[in-house]
């Protein structure tokens, strides 16, 4: 009995220095990933604007691409949805008097213009995220902005006027790691 007991480890030692070789470069699995092909994952947009994709659009255009894809859940007037959906409100907002996610709004709460883009472009139209244009998504960004009256209906949005926007609440943000930006 104990010469058995006394084997185990001298066994599992003798695996290990065989089967150490082995797996010293890894299990073989997948192939490597090329530089590129995480670029075009990579679709992070930073509040200087920098990661934002070329493109333009003004609120005219975004007006139209609102009504076509946007009116269902957000409402007619970008106040918030119809019909029973809870689509956030995207226009107006009074100035917050609590934490409640019920007052914050663009115009009101979010620090950066850029981030509209962002969120537009990833998660927007809720049931086909990512399927606009960067056209569209800027188009959409000038019509949101416009309706709130952040910018004028005249303005043209794109990779070099979007961060110069300056939101109401950009100052109402302690940022969490400044050395990051």
């Amino acid at each position: 009995m104990s010469t058995s007991s006394g084997m185990m480890p001298a066994v599992a030692f003798a695996l290990f220095v065989v089967a150490g070789p082995a797996f010293a470069d890894g299990p073989n699995l997948g192939k490597p990933i090329d530089p590129a092909d995480v670029a075009a994952w990579d679709i992070s947009i930073q509040p200087d604007g920098t990661g934002l994709p070329a493109g333009a659009g003004t609120s005219a255009q975004g007006a139209r691409i609102y009504a076509e894809k946007c009116v269902q859940c957000h409402g007619p007037d970008g106040k918030g949805g119809v019909a029973g959906v809870t689509a956030a409100p995207l226009v107006g907002g009074d100035p917050i008097t609590d934490i409640s996610a019920a007052m914050k709004r663009i115009a009101n709460f979010w620090p950066y213009a850029t981030t509209l883009f962002d969120s537009t472009r990833r998660a927007m139209p809720w049931q086909q995220p990512m399927t606009l244009a960067n056209d569209e998504v800027y188009a959409l960004t000038a019509y949101i902005l416009a309706q709130n009256k952040l910018i004028g209906e005249n303005d043209t949005m794109n990779a070099e006027t979007l961060p110069k926007v300056r939101m109401p609440n950009r100052d109402g943000f302690i940022v969490r790691f400044p050395d990051a930006m």
